[in-house]
Order: C-alpha cells, then sequence, then structure tokens
C-alpha cells in the first residue's frame, strides 16, 4: 500500500504522462522569451551605440548623395519650384522636430535627401545650355579657344563659341569641343575661326553604359566634331576676359612646363612625367596607357588624391622639418600650423596648375579640409573629415556622383579610414615593444601598411572598376607594391623639386632623375600586364547591383558595433545579382555604324557599317567581358553577306537580318526573326523591325530573345527628357 500510494499520486499529477510533458515543456517558452528579451537588448543597445552624439554627420553625406541620385534617375527633368520648395519643406520640418530625439535624426537624413535633390535640380539648372540635337555637316563657327589638348593621332580644344552658322540648325551651342590635325591647335586664348562638321554629344554607347552626353552637358559643352580644313587665329572682336586671361596664363606656364620636360625625357616618360606634374595625359601611348590600367596603376596618370596627398604631404613634412632646424622655433611657435598652411598653399598652385579638372578640385578640397583640421588642432583623418570633404564637392559639382573617379576616390577613402580607425593604430603601436621596434627598424611595419593600404583600396573600389570598366586587376596589389613606393618617395619629390629649379634653370637633372623613376613604374606595369591572367573581364551588369554593393561598403565602414556586417551581405546579395545579369542577343549602335549578335558560341559577332567611325564596338566588347580587339577582322566572321544584306543567326538558329536595299526585304520579313535597316520596311512585314527612326529616337538599343519575342532595352528610355537628352519634339507633344 506505501509503494501504490505514491503511485497513485504522480500518476493523478500526470495522468496518461501528458501533465508531465507539459510541466517538461514549461521551460522552454521561457527560454525563448529571454533569449527573445536578451536579442532585442543588445540589438537595442548597438542601435543606441550608431545612434551616439557625433555618428551623424556621415550618413548626412549618405542621405545629401542618395538625393543626388534620385535626380540623375529621374525620367524628365524636374521643376526647379517643386525641389527648392521639397527642401524648404524638409529642413522646416526638421526645426520642427528638434526635441524629438530619434525623430530628429530622421527628419534630418530626409531634409539631407532632399537638400541633394534640390543641389542637383539647382546646377543642371544654373549650366542650361542649347546643344545641338542633329548633325551640322558644315558649321561656320568663331570664338575663343578655352581648352587644348595633345592626343596621340590629334589634338582637341574646347571653344567658346561667338558665331554660329549651321543652315538651319538653330541650336547655338555655348561651347564645342573640335578634333583639329596634329600639331595644329592654337593657344589657348586665341580667338579661331573655322569650318567644322558638328554632331550632339555622344548618348551611352550602349544601354546602361556611360553617358557621355550628360558629362558634356555640365561642362558647358553642346556639340563635338572635327574641323574642315584649317582653324584660323583672326582679330578678337571683344576682350577675353579676366577668367579666360587667367586661363591661357596658366595653360602657357604648363606649355613651359611640358617644355622643360621635353628637352629632359622622351616618348612615354615625357608624356607621364607631364601627366604628372601638369595633368596632360593625351600622349601617353596605348600600349603604356592600356599596361597602366590593367595593373591597377593607372590612378597615378589622373591627378587626384593621391597626387594631392604627396604633394601637401611632402611639402608639410619639409617646412615642418626646416623650421624644426631653427633653433627656438619650434618650442615656442606653432610650426605645425604654418607647416599645414604651406601645404595648403602648395596644393593650391598644384590645383591651379594641373589644369583644375573636376577630380583634381575633388582632391584639392579633401587636402584643403585635413590640413585646416590641422591648423585647427583637429584630428585630420577621421569620417567627419571625409563627410565634410564629400559634402564640400558634392555641394559644388553634384554631377561628380555620378563619375568613375568620385565613387571609386571616396570608396578607397572610406574604406582606408574605417581601417585607419580600427587597424592601423595597432601598426603604429607595434613599435612600442620589442618584437615590434625590430620589425619596424626592418621596414616591416611600412611594407604591411603598404600591403595593407592597397589591399583595402583594391577590396573598396573592385566592384566600381568592374561596373564602369568591366575587368578586374587580379595583380593589383602587387603592382601597387612595386611601383608606388618609388612614384610616392621618389618620381614625385624629384618632380616637385624640378618646379622649384625650374626658374633658376637647374631642373634638367631633376627631371632625368622624375624620368629613371617612372621607367621603373612602367616596367612594372607592362611586367604585370603580360602576366598569365592579368586581364580578369567582367561582363557588364546593372545599376541594382552597385547600389547594393555601395550601401554594404558603406554599411561596413559607417557602423562600429557587429550590425555593420550586414553589409556584407549586402556585397554577396550584389554580387550574386551583377553574376546573373543576363548577356543581350543583340547589340545596335544609335548612330546604325554596328551590330551585334550572339551566336551559337556564345561570343558576339560585330559588323560595322560604313557609315562613322564605329565607336560602340569596342565598348560592346569589354561590357561582354570579351578580350578581343574592336580591330580583329574576325569579329564579323558570324554575319554571312550579298549585296542586298547580311545575316547572322542567334543561338536558338533565329536569323537576324541587316538589311542594305529594299530588295532584301522580299526574303528578310519571311524568314527572319529581326530585321535592321536603315529605311521604312513594308507595312505586311512578319518580323520585328529596327528602322532608323526607332534607333534615333532610343539610341543604343539592347535586344534578348525571349520565346519566340524580343525584349527590348534602349539607351535612353521612351518619353525620357533631361536638358542632356531632349526628347524629340513628337515624343514632347504626346506626353502630358
Amino acid at each position: 500500500m506505501g509503494e501504490r500510494g505514491p503511485a497513485r499520486g504522480r500518476a493523478s499529477v500526470w495522468p496518461n504522462g501528458r501533465s508531465r510533458d507539459r510541466a517538461l515543456a514549461r521551460p522552454v517558452p521561457e527560454s525563448l522569451s529571454a533569449l527573445s528579451r536578451a536579442t532585442s537588448a543588445r540589438l537595442h543597445g548597438w542601435g543606441q551605440a550608431e545612434t551616439a552624439p557625433g555618428r551623424m554627420l556621415a550618413w548626412i553625406a549618405v542621405a545629401f548623395a542618395i538625393g543626388i541620385m534620385l535626380y540623375f534617375t529621374a525620367g524628365r527633368e524636374p521643376a526647379l519650384w517643386a525641389a527648392s520648395a521639397a527642401a524648404a519643406a524638409a529642413l522646416l520640418a526638421a526645426i520642427a522636430m528638434r526635441k524629438r530625439g530619434h525623430a530628429l535624426a530622421v527628419a534630418i537624413l530626409f531634409a539631407a535627401v532632399a537638400s541633394g535633390f534640390f543641389i542637383a535640380t539647382w546646377q543642371a539648372h544654373r549650366v542650361d545650355h542649347p546643344i545641338l540635337q542633329r548633325t551640322a555637316y558644315s558649321a561656320s563657327l568663331s570664338g575663343f579657344v578655352e581648352k587644348r589638348e595633345e592626343r596621340e593621332r590629334s589634338d582637341r580644344i574646347v571653344v567658346r563659341v561667338h558665331a554660329f552658322d549651321a543652315g538651319r540648325i538653330k541650336e547655338k551651342p555655348q561651347r564645342v569641343r573640335v578634333a583639329v590635325r596634329k600639331g595644329t591647335a592654337p593657344p589657348v586664348g586665341a580667338f579661331v575661326a573655322m569650318k567644322a562638321r558638328l554632331n550632339p554629344p555622344f548618348a551611352p554607347l550602349r544601354p546602361g553604359g556611360y553617358d557621355f552626353a550628360r558629362d558634356l552637358y555640365f561642362q558647358g559643352i553642346g556639340a563635338i566634331g572635327f574641323a574642315l580644313g584649317s582653324v584660323r587665329t583672326v582679330p578678337t572682336p571683344a576682350p577675353p576676359g579676366a577668367r579666360l586671361r587667367a586661363t591661357a596664363t596658366v595653360a602657357e606656364m604648363r606649355e613651359g612646363i611640358d617644355r622643360r620636360i621635353r628637352a629632359s625625357l622622351s616618348g612615354d616618360t615625357r608624356a607621364i612625367a607631364t601627366a604628372l606634374i601638369t595633368g596632360k595625359r593625351d600622349a601617353i601611348s596605348p600600349k603604356v596607357r592600356d599596361a597602366m590600367y590593367v595593373s591597377s596603376i593607372g590612378h597615378v596618370l589622373s591627378i587626384s588624391g593621391y597626387h594631392m596627398a604627396v604633394v601637401a604631404g611632402v611639402v608639410f613634412v619639409l617646412l615642418r622639418a626646416g623650421l624644426a632646424l631653427v633653433p627656438g622655433l619650434a618650442e615656442h611657435r606653432p610650426i605645425k600650423k604654418w607647416a599645414a598652411g604651406g601645404a595648403l598653399f602648395a596644393a593650391a598652385f598644384y590645383l591651379v596648375l594641373s589644369g583644375a579638372a573636376v577630380e583634381t578640385q575633388r582632391a584639392f578640397i579633401m587636402a584643403a579640409v585635413v590640413l585646416i583640421g590641422v591648423m585647427l588642432d583637429r584630428q585630420a583623418i577621421t569620417m567627419r573629415t571625409l563627410a565634410l570633404a564629400a559634402l564640400a564637392v558634392m555641394i559644388a559639382t553634384p554631377e561628380a556622383l555620378v563619375h568613375p573617379s568620385f565613387q571609386m576616390s571616396f570608396a578607397a577613402t572610406l574604406a582606408l579610414v574605417a581601417a585607419y580607425e580600427r587597424g592601423l593604430p595597432w601598426i603604429a603601436a607595434g613599435g612600442q615593444t620589442s618584437l615590434g621596434a625590430r620589425v619596424a627598424l626592418w621596414g616591416g611595419r611600412e611594407v604591411f601598411a603598404l600591403v595593407f593600404v592597397s589591399l583595402v583600396a583594391g577590396l573598396a573600389t573592385t566592384l566600381f572598376v568592374a561596373y564602369h570598366f568591366h575587368r578586374l586587376a587580379p595583380y593589383g596589389v602587387l603592382a601597387n607594391l612595386l611601383a608606388m613606393p618609388i612614384v610616392s618617395g621618389f618620381v614625385m619629390p624629384a618632380g616637385l623639386v624640378a618646379l622649384v629649379a625650374l626658374p633658376f634653370g637647374f631642373d634638367g637633372p631633376l627631371w632625368h632623375l622624375m624620368g629613371i623613376g617612372i621607367d621603373w613604374m612602367t616596367g612594372i606595369a607592362l611586367w604585370v600586364a603580360a602576366l598569365p591572367g592579368a586581364v580578369g573581364p567582367i561582363t557588364a551588369f546593372g545599376l541594382a547591383p552597385l547600389l547594393l554593393a555601395t550601401l554594404g561598403l558603406i554599411v561596413i565602414c559607417l557602423l562600429r558595433t557587429p550590425l555593420r556586417w550586414s553589409g556584407a551581405v549586402l556585397i554577396v546579395v550584389a554580387a550574386a545579382l551583377a553574376a546573373a545579369t543576363p548577356r543581350p542577343d543583340v547589340l545596335i549602335a544609335g548612330d546604325g555604324s554596328a551590330v551585334a549578335v550572339r551566336g551559337a558560341d556564345g561570343r558576339l559577332s560585330i559588323l560595322k557599317t560604313a557609315r562613322g567611325r564605329a565607336f560602340a564596338p569596342r565598348y560592346w566588347l569589354a561590357a561582354d567581358g570579351d578580350a578581343r580587339s574592336a580591330d580583329d577582322p574576325k569579329l564579323a566572321a558570324g554575319f554571312s553577306c550579298d549585296p542586298a544584306g547580311c545575316i547572322a543567326r542567334l543561338a536558338d538558329g533565329a536569323i537576324v537580318a541587316v538589311a542594305h536595299s529594299a530588295e532584301a526585304f522580299a526574303d528578310d520579313c519571311a524568314r527572319a526573326a529581326l530585321i535592321i535597316a536603315a529605311r521604312d520596311p513594308p507595312a505586311d512585314c512578319a518580323a520585328t523591325v529596327i528602322d532608323r527612326n526607332a534607333s534615333r529616337r532610343a539610341g543604343a538599343l539592347a535586344l534578348r530573345r525571349v520565346g519566340q519575342g524580343w525584349e527590348i532595352t534602349a539607351a535612353r528610355e521612351p518619353h525620357s527628357d533631361r536638358p542632356w537628352a531632349r526628347a524629340m519634339p513628337d515624343e514632347r507633344r504626346k506626353t502630358p
């Protein structure tokens, strides 16, 4: 009985075992609840840390950039009044929420987005100018030469138009860019007259490609072409103006420096030395230029953040060291601030001497922010400094946001600043230990820092290089490790000292020393470019993966808690989306100069027509990840031609026909799936026809075979109307 009682008691508590199971299961919901509370508390703590005071400025710069990007993705030009009203309303809303904590932060970010959108809209409105809408086969024009470029096969000038006559064409461009015969370009500031064939600025050479017309629009250039005959220098009808006179003075100074360099150096060595000092990089041979970019040291050729940092850094170190040698001066005077002021003056002079290109202006603004920070006793390298520099650049030139150099330079700098804040202080502290002191003595710390910087900057810019240039540089770290110490420690200092010695006539030996370092750099570039697998071709992908990866990079670099690793997930997703981007089956140039068809082997066969110079094939091959040259005679092997036209077959056997005459339509309309023609087809043609009117309106076209039909993507979407890509008159009438 004693044994059965407890048994019955337990049975009454746990009937059929179910109560016991429920009792054992009770802690599980409690554990889940505790885990949920802990996770929530952890996330809340991370969120509080990420929104702490002092963390807002970088995100304001990001929001401002988002506003600019929204402007450039609009289908039609926003009204200036609407953009300004939205910005004003957002700013007033932020002021109204100034005492509401997190709501204020959100309101500030929205105000930054609206302000970026307004600044971009205002900039486009401010620089608005006429753009040539159709070809002027013989235009008479005169004006002042504002820019002169030396190129390998020809020279190029930018003329501010004074008088313009092109028959029935009503548009009068403010500036035109004209190619002239090699060696015949007049100097900057000259007043010239000429006849020229002028074209509208290039639309993208493929859908999703870089918009050259947009770039030229913000430079004030409304037409491009080439001179017909000689360019005559004639008497000026009016004074050139103070700004043009200053530009001519700087141009004459640059020409004088180029002559002194030419007297000491020759070939690509001379061209690269001129590029590093004056920014004139057009005389570099294609072989060396391509090798520089393939080896990932092509950034040396464009005066940007690296050059400005070297110039400012060298001058800062020399001035500070020189002032420290003066007895008692370092103890009683702020020589560090004086050195920063001198470096700022040197950077400004370098900006003017190099021609003040947009990317150089950005580099100067960033260097100026850093040097002013030193003068104000602020830490020079911080996210706050980078955010201020980015905001200054975007306010001054909002169009720079969509330029590859802006994206790559700020991506690299963002990653380097983040790495400096989290990694490089450890390197600096390494010398405090005995092992670290020995490593530093042998230069190990500097070597590690150089490798680390090259790796971080290379990884940060990888997706931007892939998006804009369709290639990767597998040996980029190796090339930078071998070349950049020579450029930073030998080439640039020799060039700077040569500039100082030039007025005294002692610059010749210094240019020779600079040339020795340049020869080393070009030798490294050519060697690396010849290594197996040096060119990593990447097929083109859309804007969405680029934006997603950019957000991932920003999250990794700006956040400090483990939340930052969510950025790595975004980058992985972006890479997957980029890899999954389908390739077009047919490409058609906007001017009808070339047609490409993807055959059964997966490669493009490209047919060039007799019209135009066919710039598009080079870009098509690069965007397709194809290493073949655009001049390869085998590119058209997939086409079969007769006097009436040409045909090519897709992978599924469908026929793509290029009709040269009306007689070709008889067969092509019955047998082809797609016809590309320079004339209107018969009304009863069964095939899909891309005629001259369609390509003229839409620009370059990309077609992808979907079932028995076609998915067509245009470089310029229907009914889009932007200042650099005006809608056709009939489209404007149809659009409400």
